[in-house]
């Protein structure tokens, strides 16, 4: 017999669950802020300091490959640390990394000269911002695996999709709010200033997170009756797992494979959208601003959606495999118009297209992330998505080169968008190839001293 906590989510249960939801929700905020400002600022760094097509590739690549690094390191560190710990060594490294970017002119020739011993020639403001974009990828590697991990903490499973998809929606509103800031900074202030003060956000978050996370086990906040509904799931054995332990489960590579083919395209979103708006369409910095906030305005729709909808159908009976996998499909069929954005000449229409694909790929993903948390038991969550996460820096690196590729050589997004709305239903198709139904993997936890 479930208890009246776990069948009744009502305000007797509390609420303070949704808070914690409400902080996940401004660090991907914060998060998103910090990593976008180089994309709307790419044509202004471009004109001054002459890079090419393939320089800012390499830029965006240098935030990858550490990315991908991070994620695997911080997927542990959550796991070891705790969430609260662990989230907050993560963001003053990036907000760190975030302000350092003002300063990489000033250390760009050391890190040119680095770069040299191992055969890279590098101007001293490429090496200079590859060196701060790396640092910030480090970083920014700890937000998704300790969000994950704090939602399996704070969420029974019937919730997480759509505390998945509120606090992942804080990346389309950090998205969105760049855009309205850093042009206005950089106009005002000059684009040193605009690095400076996203960055000091950073330690804005720290103040509020760390007074007020707790596990829910510990926290004065929750009543007794919330922390049974938090709990109201099998109880997961306790202990800590080695990365080599998920390896061997199909669970694990399903999730790795659809981060690896789908994460890129949102990189690219994120990236390179101003640049196609100023190429295709003639948007400088100080008009960026509408476009780019109708995209992730659409975007935060498709995020709390995508948890909305496998939710709600969980809720009027359907399995949580079929519930799972028909959102990801509906939402892997909204990308495929994108492919049309290019052949416009209308902005309003290729700004349609692009933000119902970033609203599709959001809503894919809060439901790709909740994967991970119905499959492995709280204590291997920070690993798995920390691994698949490396997995989909991994394919971001690879988009990063390839678009600069395509741009330096055709000048044209059409090949570029053709691969955007190609690749979901493939992932979609090879994730129930590995895991047909959603069975909990089994694993046998490892003692802190082993």
């Amino acid at each position: 017999m479930p208890t009246p906590a776990s069948s009744a989510p009502d305000q007797r249960v509390g609420y303070y669950r949704w808070v914690i939801c409400g902080l996940l929700f401004l660090a991907a905020t914060v998060n998103y802020v910090d990593r976008q400002v180089i994309g709307i600022l790419k044509p202004t760094l471009q004109a001054e300091f002459g890079w090419s097509e393939m320089d800012y590739a390499d830029i965006v690549f240098s935030f990858q490959i550490a990315y991908a690094m991070g994620l695997v390191l911080a997927g542990r560190l959550m796991d070891r640390l705790g969430t609260r710990i662990g989230f907050a060594i993560a963001i003053v490294i990036w907000s760190l990394a975030a302000m350092a970017h003002a300063e990489a002119t000033w250390f760009g020739p050391w890190v040119a000269a680095l770069l040299g011993m191992f055969g890279f020639a590098y101007s001293a403001s490429v090496a200079g911002f590859m060196g701060a974009r790396f640092m910030l990828g480090l970083g920014e590697a700890g937000n998704f695996p300790a969000s994950i991990k704090a939602v399996a903490e704070w969420f029974p499973k019937k919730e997480r999709a759509l505390a998945t998809g509120i606090f992942n929606s804080g990346t389309n509103v950090g998205a969105l709010l760049t855009p309205l800031a850093v042009p206005w900074i950089t106009a005002n202030y000059g684009w040193y200033w605009a690095f400076i003060a996203t960055g000091l956000i950073g330690f804005l978050w720290l103040a509020l997170w760390w007074p007020m996370y707790r596990s829910p086990e510990k926290h004065p906040r929750v009543s007794p009756a919330e922390l049974a509904y938090i709990q109201s799931d099998p109880a997961d054995p306790p202990g800590k797992v080695p990365l080599r332990d998920i390896l061997p489960h199909r669970q694990t590579w399903a999730f790795a494979i659809a981060k690896f083919m789908t994460d890129p395209i949102w990189w690219l979103y994120l990236f390179w959208v101003p640049d196609f708006l100023h190429r295709n369409h003639g948007i400088d910095l100080q008009h960026i601003g509408p476009p780019l906030i109708a995209i992730y305005l659409i975007a935060d729709i498709g995020s709390i959606g995508g948890g909305w909808l496998s939710s709600t159908l969980i809720k009027r009976g359907w399995s949580v495999n079929a519930a799972r996998k028909t959102a990801m499909l509906v939402f892997a069929l909204a990308v495929v118009p994108i492919i049309f954005a290019s052949r416009t000449d209308n902005l309003w229409v290729a700004t349609l297209l692009v933000g119902l694909a970033a609203a599709a790929h959001q809503g894919w993903s809060a439901n790709v992330f909740t994967l991970v948390s119905d499959t492995f038991p709280r204590h291997a969550v920070g690993t798995v998505v920390g691994f698949g996460g490396m997995a989909g820096a991994v394919g971001g690196m690879s988009i990063a080169k390839l678009t600069g590729f395509i741009l330096q050589t055709t000048g044209s997004y059409l090949p570029v968008f053709l691969i955007a709305g190609s690749t979901y239903l493939l992932a979609l198709f090879i994730v129930h190839l590995l895991m047909p139904k959603l069975e909990p993997v089994v694993l046998k936890p490892r003692s802190s001293t082993s």
